[in-house]
């Protein structure tokens, strides 16, 4: 086996600790911003990814859902005021406790959805070739419709 000798002498550049050593720190230059958007290498995009920062196109669906979400606790109290009833056992059971826990209760679970969503936007589906950020166009569709039935009831059934 030939053996390879470097022409200059090796010169030890580390400091000596160990930068990942120092544990979590709650505030650090990257805790608001995030310091990964996407991986380095092309054999790495071609896998499932997890990111720290997430494309501004990523905004645009969630913006949309959240907004239909409220937009449908909106239109539901108010024809809940006009004699409608909530089919959803679950948000029935906060609207008989207020609208403010209804309103909490029924966004809350739309943004963590959309959280977990979000967080998995780079990992395959079921071992498909599919990313999950696509379920996000998805998720707009329901809200969608949902909002159009109840503007339908609204102006035809009111």
């Amino acid at each position: 086996m030939e053996e390879i000798y470097c022409r200059w002498p090796q010169v030890e550049r580390r400091s000596g600790e160990d930068r990942r050593s120092g544990g979590f720190r709650l505030f650090s230059r990257h805790w608001l911003a995030g310091k990964r958007g996407e991986p380095r290498r092309q054999s790495d995009r071609e896998r499932s990814y997890r990111v720290d920062r997430y494309h501004p196109r990523v905004l645009i669906p969630v913006a949309l859902i959240l907004i239909l979400s409220l937009l449908d606790a909106a239109l539901t109290l108010y024809l809940i005021g006009h004699g409608a009833a909530e089919i959803n056992p679950l948000l029935n059971y906060f609207l008989n406790r207020g609208h403010l826990p209804f309103l909490i209760v029924k966004y809350g679970l739309t943004a963590i959805a959309i959280l977990i969503v979000v967080y998995n936007a780079n990992v395959f589906l079921f071992r498909s070739r599919i990313r999950t950020r696509i379920l996000l166009a998805f998720f707009i569709l329901p809200f969608f419709l949902v909002v159009q039935w109840e503007l339908f009831l609204i102006f035809f059934w009111v």
